[in-house]
């Protein structure tokens, strides 16, 4: 089980709205950066470790700058990323680029940094030849295939678009070896928020197996591993959320005994985590704006799938407390929607919740990873503010709301009269 705890108390969140109208996400810096601190322990055994935050989940400098400070460093997955990794200062050294369908620009640029280049594809080694030149470090990105079971959010490794395959692999580092390439790295990613910390070390069982093949094979020596992301927040109070100190203890073992005492001499473990991270330290605050009875009981908020779009994506489970509720009984049900022209706008649905009314405020927990982030403009509506609830007890505005100026800057009503 799983308790869920507001940032703060009542009163103060009472007082941040006050300040700040609804709907915004909050994100409580204390706990991220404990988090990130436990992280860090678990897998202190290893002198090169790092986890490259998934930039993807939680694009913003405030929250990207907080994890640089506990050692964090950064995954990129395209230009903006790089750019905003640049702007908060990440060392290039600390910045892993692993994208897809890449265009030449961002090959250039991620070299330019000094970032780690993640290839995707064997034909991307020509490509960043002939955009770039091969840098000193590369790095490939495995597709296990039917070898590794994958989960409902990424879907089976084998139907996946990312890697290389097995074959691939053999062949990609054959040919940056004949190219003049020393130095070399490996990385999977096969699973999205699981929450089994054994599938964690059979992940790196895996890797590090198929590290001493390669290291015999080819006669390469690997500076680091990157086990990839993947693991889980319990989204819903009954989950129980992954022992971090347990993956980390059980890669330490398959460490020596899968890598070190076969003959391949230490090397760094990276992570790409960051739903971990922040998603359970994130809140998306809303205000209930109307309610309607018809065939099922409606709690309309301020807030739209623009602002947490997983719901209606996956038909994730985000729980919800109503303040100032929480010792009420949870005997009514309703669907809780937001305004957008979509059926499936829809945060929970046929949700047990104390009785609500029209101005009460909800908080959606664990919205801190993909949630902002993910937003979007469809139907006009406009993407929320960010908060960051300070160890010292402030709160900082650290992305504003957008406005209707923001949506209408990209268009061009220049010749608009004389258009037919």
């Amino acid at each position: 089980m799983t308790e869920k705890h507001l940032p703060c108390g009542e009163a103060k969140l009472r007082d941040i709205i006050a300040s700040h109208p609804t709907p915004f996400h909050l994100y409580d810096e204390a706990a991220i950066r404990a988090t990130a601190r436990r992280m860090n322990a678990a897998f202190a055994w290893n002198p090169g470790f790092r986890n490259h935050f998934a930039v993807k989940a939680a694009p913003n400098p405030y929250l990207m700058r907080i994890l640089q400070e506990e050692g964090f460093g950064a995954d990129c997955s395209s230009l903006p990323e790089l750019l905003l990794s640049e702007r908060v200062g990440i060392p290039g050294k600390a910045i892993m680029f692993t994208s897809n369908d890449t265009p030449d620009e961002e090959f250039v640029k991620a070299k330019e940094l000094g970032a780690i280049i993640n290839l995707d594809d064997i034909s991307h080694i020509e490509a960043v030849e002939k955009a770039c030149g091969l840098p000193e470090l590369l790095c490939f990105r495995y597709n296990p295939g039917p070898l590794k079971g994958g989960n409902a959010i990424i879907g089976k490794p084998e139907e996946a678009k990312y890697g290389f395959t097995r074959e691939q692999l053999f062949e990609g580092y054959r040919i940056l070896k004949e190219k003049g390439v020393r130095r070399f790295g490996l990385h999977t990613m096969v699973a999205s928020n699981e929450l089994n910390p054994q599938y964690f070390i059979d992940t790196a069982i895996l890797l590090f197996d198929l590290l001493i093949e390669l290291h015999e094979k080819l006669g390469i020596t690997f500076e680091f591993v990157n086990l990839g992301g993947g693991i889980g927040i319990p989204y819903r109070p009954e989950q129980t959320a992954v022992d971090i100190e347990r993956v980390g203890s059980g890669i330490r073992e398959a460490y020596k005994t899968h890598l070190i005492d076969k003959g391949h001499p230490d090397l760094a473990i990276y992570l790409e985590c960051g739903r971990c991270i922040t998603g359970p330290s994130g809140y998306l605050v809303t205000r209930v704006r109307h309610m309607k009875h018809t065939y099922r009981d409606y709690v309309g908020l301020d807030a739209c799938m623009a602002n947490l779009m997983r719901p209606a994506l996956y038909g994730a489970y985000h729980h919800i407390t109503v303040l100032g509720k929480d010792n009420l009984p949870k005997d009514h049900v309703y669907d809780v929607t937001g305004s957008l022209c979509e059926n499936n706008d829809k945060f929970a649905i046929q949700r047990e919740l104390p009785e609500i009314v029209p101005g009460d405020i909800l908080v959606l927990h664990d919205a801190g990873a993909h949630g902002h982030a993910m937003g979007f403009n469809y139907n006009g509506k406009l993407r929320s503010a960010e908060l960051l609830l300070r160890e010292d007890g402030t709160v900082v505005e650290i992305r504003r709301a957008e406005t209707i100026g923001d949506y209408f800057a990209t268009l061009d009503f220049t010749g608009l009269d004389t258009f037919r």
